[in-house]
Order: C-alpha cells, then structure tokens, then sequence
C-alpha cells in the first residue's frame, strides 16, 4: 500500500509492514517482563540494602511499563494484520497506535536513564539484583538505538513531496497540475538518488565519466521509482505473487513471434558446433575475470595454484604482455585457458568507468586471435552498466537507426580505442596472419564484446562473436537482426540479466502492480507463503489472488492509488510490455540465441542431483518478460554457467545415437 504519512510526512513503510518486527519486538518484551517479574518476586526480601525501596519502585515501574508496551506492540500487531495491501481502510488506526508508541520511548529513556545513573554510582545490592538491572537497561538502549536506526532506514527523503493536501482522488490524465507534480517529484528524486549514488562510490574518482554516469545512474533510479507509491516490502509481496503465478502457469504465454521467427535449417545445423564453440571459448571470458572467480571455483586449490605467483616478479614472463601488475590474476589466466605465456598479446585490469579490463590471447587450438572483455566486478563497472540511455552507434554497416546501450557502448569504444589505436590486434595478426578475430565475454563483458564486434566488422569481416549471458537492453532491432550472422549469444535457464531491460522493467513494474492490486490476502501471509514456497515448494494453486485470467479493461481502485497518473507506465494495457520512455526505447539482446533451458522445474530450489536440460535455438521474444524463481540470479553465475555447459557438451558428445535436432535433452549429473 501506500506509504505511512506520520508528522506530516511520507515514510518508506507501510501500516501492513509491523507484523514481523512487532512480534519480534513482543516476545523479547515478553521475555524481558517475565524475567523482571521473576527477578522481583525471588529477590524482593533482599531488597532491604542501602537505596533498596528505590530499587523497588524501579522495578515495579519498569515492569508496569513495559506491560502497556506489550499492550500497545499487540494493538499494532493486530491492526497490522488487517486488511491487504491494497485495503487500508482496516488499519486507519495504525497512526494514532505509533504515535502512542513513540510517545512510550520518553518514560522508557527516562527510565533507562535513571537505571544507568544508579549503576554508575556503584551496586551495593544483592549481586543477582543487581546484574538484572545492569541487563535491563542494555536492553532498553539497545531497543532504542534500534528503533532509531530503523527510523533513519525508513525515511524518505521525498517524504515532504507527499505530505497532506496531495490529491488523493483519480486526477484528470492531462491535468497541468499532476504533470508539473509529477515532474517536481522526478527532479527531486534525482537529486536525492545522484546524492545516494555518490555516497555509494565514495570511493570512486571524481572524473568525468564518473559524474556522468553518476547522473545517468540518478534519473533511470528516479525514472522507474519516482511513478509508483510502492515500499520495499510490496516489492517483495509482488514478485512472491508473481512467481507462484508464473508456476501456476506452467510456463509463460508463448509469443507468437516464436513460432512465426522459427529457426532456420541451417541453424538446427551448426547448433552442435556452435555450442561447442562457446564451449571453449567461455574459458576465456572466465578467464577475464582473473584470480577471484578461479579462486571461487576452486576453493581448496585455487590459492595454492595461483599463490606461488602473486608476490613473484616474472618480467621475463611478460615480454609480450602490456598492461598492469598481474600476478595473481596472470597465473589464474594460465591455469584456466590452459595457454602458454607466449601466447598472450596483451592483459589489462586498468578498471574505470566505461573502461573494462580485458585480454588478447592466440588461440592456436581454433586459429584465432581471441579478445576477452570482463563482466561486472566493481562499483565502477555497475556505474557502466546502469547508463542505460540510448545513444547513436557509428558504425560502417547497411543497417539503420543503430542505437544500443549508452554505458556498455561507451566501454566498448574504450576496448576498440585500445585495441587499434594502440596496435594491440595488429602485433596479434602478425604474429598469426592466418587467425580470425573472435571477440568474447560475459554478461556485462558479453554486451561489450557485442557492441565490439560490430564496430570491428568492417575492418576485419571474418569476425565472429559469442556472448555469455549479455543483456537484453543492448541493441536496436535493426542491429539486433544485422548482427545475427556473426554474433551467438548463450542463455542459461531463467537468467535475469538476458531479459534485464528499461523495458522489461517497466512491465515488471506493471504486473506487480497488478497483482497486488488483485490480491486478497494480506501481506504477511503472502511474504510467509512466499518464503515457504522458495525454499520447500508446493502447490501453486494455492495461489492467493482474485485474479480470474481475463484481461482488465479499466485499472483497479488499488492500481490508482499505487500508480501516479500521467507516468509512462500507466497504462491500461494488462499483459502487453509497456511502452519506454523516450530515452529508453526498445534494445534488444545481441545475435542467435542458443538457450540451455532446464526443464521440469518447481518453485522452489531443487535438491534433485541431476538437472535436465534442453539445447535449442530461441527467439529473442522468448526474453521479452523477467521470470521469477530461485535461479534467476545464480544461472547467470559465470561458474555455474561453466560448469552446465561442460556437462551438456560432454553429454551431446557421448549420445551418439541422438538425432540432430534443434532442441534436445541432456542430463547434468
């Protein structure tokens, strides 16, 4: 629901949101009254030392107050409870019930005061009685350095925006005053985000890339949050919702660009040596990353192989290498792509924002001159990879309106100015003028090796790309098709990142709007479903929402009050992806698709020791929709991606007898 408004202003919580930390708070007081009581009847008779009838009153009063704590804790609890998320009206008595609350904190700091001046001027009581009230007034200034940290969490710097005397009815769509409150609201949210950013990367320099996509960073923030009158927890709320609704569905509606963009002959073909190629090449975009994902993947070996090197000077070593100190990450380069030192052009870990390391490596197995760029490892490359602008991209192709991702695109001019202007290929094709030119990495290096390929496909035409997992927001549609002959992207599972865009983000936005606006159960029960779901599974037809499966053609009450009018992302529209702004059209993902989809997955996390997965062709339209589940984020792990790929490969290598088909079904043991 809405945010509170207390003291005049909006607060990051809802009424619904005191359940948990309630009673949390109501069994330690409990506990904590009980054991003052126990304190008090078993050592009263020895209460009889110097200053022990003040002692007394203590703890008659402190075990009075925290009785109408304990009541009043119980009264939120209950109101808490009622109602759902986008039904209040059950909890309107939430506000007077906190300020009742926090107006109980002054008798309690008075009360903690008191009991630390009397243990300041020394116990002369029985030790037992005495290391109680030493207890009980930790307890209580630790309750209260909680509670004011909670409510530094809870602020909303925005807050004032919303105080009383907002609308709080439908407004006209094209009325003056909602546009110029809205756009009020997106400037000052910028400001507030570009301050939260910087504290974040304080430690980051202050060039002018930095400042750039500190901005840049600022407005997507305050573009995708500053329309929605969401907290954090309904966040939660909506994509546990989402999830067991996606389950109940079995598997998300099929667009029918699926079936009228079907593969071609030729590529159920080469799909066996492509993803044998990515296969190997993923060794190298691994390899990018340097000793800490080696070291990750080889916990118990991983430092004793690399760690022999990290303090050894080796200039000899290094003749042909450019670049920084290497050490470590040379060594863990070495024992992942199983290469000889010669064979190294260049390796860089120079780190910065819209500049990412990378390295040039002759691969004699394949003939090829491979260039790896590195994917997200620091705050300066998370700064790159939310530029998400769209900006022009100047290359030499017959292909129109080519736009593609402001950050990523600038990283990869950075890499091209590198590997050209510096002479970097030209020392590579020298030495094997017979090579080809493959440009590869993962996730947001993936983006980058994408991006680069096309800028270097007019002077070198045999280039060839595979990219990891790179992201959906990337390339223009014309782009998108005119990369198609050279570019393969690898996709495992329901990996977020392939279908992470401005525009997938938006429609994300929407769905759980709507479904939180459908639900009638209220917020607890659905965060306690959720959890249980995550971690155990069960039946999603269980599911706790009014939603009958028709479309709406008019938003519920609910999606009103969550939604601010006049916003991009209002629309009536029920499962369409919803129109971008301006500045972030449309971007698509790079190349062919080759999806590794693991097949008869539940809601919850599998404890099965075999997956079993299927190799296919797909169609960018099947990641147009952010899917919910346990693995969206660790199936886009380069590791784990690594580690599916070997054993689907060596499966297709073994079954000989399987037909050459576009999709077919291997076993990971």
């Amino acid at each position: 629901m809405p945010g509170m408004v207390l003291f005049g202003r909006r607060w990051a919580i809802a009424s619904d949101d005191l359940v948990f930390p309630g009673v949390f708070e109501l069994l330690l007081r409990v506990l904590w009254w009980v054991g003052i009581l126990m304190l008090y009847l078993m050592h009263r008779g020895k209460l009889d030392c110097p200053g022990g009838v003040l002692l007394s009153s203590y703890l008659i009063v402190l075990l009075v107050l925290l009785a109408i704590i304990i009541g009043t804790v119980s009264a939120i609890v209950c109101v808490s409870m009622k109602g759902t998320i986008c039904n209040p009206g059950p909890r309107k008595s939430m506000s007077k019930l906190l300020y009742v609350r926090l107006a109980l904190f002054l008798p309690e700091m008075v009360w903690a005061s008191l009991g630390a001046a009397w243990i300041a001027d020394g116990i002369q009581c029985d030790r037992t009685v005495g290391n109680g009230i030493i207890a009980t007034v930790v307890v209580s200034w630790l309750i209260i350095a909680s509670t004011v940290l909670t409510i530094l969490i809870v602020f909303d710097p925005l807050g004032g925006k919303a105080a009383p005397g907002a609308p709080l009815g439908p407004q006209p769509l094209d009325s003056r005053e909602s546009s110029q409150l809205l756009s009020g609201l997106r400037t000052a949210a910028t400001g507030v985000w570009e301050t939260r950013v910087r504290l974040l990367c304080c430690c980051i320099g202050r060039d002018d890339h930095t400042r750039v996509a500190f901005s840049s960073t600022a407005e997507l923030f305050s573009t995708y949050f500053s329309d929605t009158d969401l907290v954090p927890s309904d966040i939660a709320a909506g994509l546990a919702l989402l999830h067991q609704q996606q389950d109940h569905a079995r598997s998300p509606p099929e667009p029918t660009e699926v079936v009228t963009h079907s593969p071609g002959p030729f590529q159920e073909a080469d799909l066996d040596a492509e993803l044998e190629n990515c296969h190997h090449y993923m060794q190298f975009a691994a390899a990018a990353y340097g000793w800490p994902l080696y070291v990750y993947r080889n916990p118990f070996t991983g430092l004793c192989r690399v760690g022999g090197d990290c303090c050894r000077c080796r200039t000899t070593d290094y003749d042909l290498v450019g670049g920084d100190q290497l050490n470590c990450h040379f060594s863990s380069i070495l024992q992942t792509t199983g290469l000889q030192h010669r064979d190294f052009i260049h390796i860089s870990f120079h780190d910065k924002v819209y500049e990412l390391p990378f390295l040039v490596a002759l691969d004699h197995r394949k003939e090829s001159v491979v260039v790896a760029i590195r994917g997200t490892m620091s705050l300066q490359d998370i700064l790159t990879d939310l530029s998400a602008e769209s900006e022009p991209l100047d290359i030499e192709c017959e292909a129109q309106d080519c736009w593609a991702h402001k950050g990523i695109s600038q990283a990869a001019r950075y890499v091209y100015r590198r590997l050209v202007n510096d002479g970097i290929l030209s020392q590579a094709f020298s030495i094997a003028p017979e090579y080809r030119l493959v440009v590869v990495g993962h996730s947001l290096g993936a983006g980058a090796a994408a991006l680069l390929a096309l800028m270097l496909k007019s002077p070198y035409p045999q280039v060839r790309c595979y990219a990891f997992s790179p992201p959906r927001g990337l390339l223009s549609k014309s782009l998108y098709e005119y990369s198609k002959t050279f570019i393969v992207s690898l996709v495992l599972g329901k990996d977020v990142i392939p279908r992470l865009s401005v525009t997938n983000l938006e429609d994300l936005k929407r769905r759980i709007l709507r479904v939180i606006a459908h639900c009638n159960k209220p917020k607890y029960k659905i965060l306690l479903r959720g959890c249980w779901y995550e971690l155990f599974g069960g039946s999603p037809e269980d599911l706790p929402t009014e939603l009958d499966g028709g479309d709406l053609t008019q938003p519920l009450l609910g999606e009103h009050s969550l939604l601010v009018h006049g916003s991009p992302a209002y629309s009536f529209s029920s499962e369409s992806p919803l129109e971008s702004p301006t500045k972030y059209p449309p971007l698509y993902p790079p190349g062919r698709i080759i999806h590794l989809e693991e097949e008869g997955t539940s809601g919850s996390c599998s404890c099965s020791p075999a997956a079993r997965y299927t190799v296919r062709w797909a169609h960018e339209s099947e990641f147009s929709r952010i899917l919910i589940g346990p693995k969206m984020l660790t199936d886009h792990m380069p590791d784990i991606l690594m580690r599916v790929l070997d054993h689907v490969v060596s499966d297709r290598a073994a079954c000989v007898s399987c037909p050459a088909q576009g999709g077919s079904s291997v076993d990971q043991a």
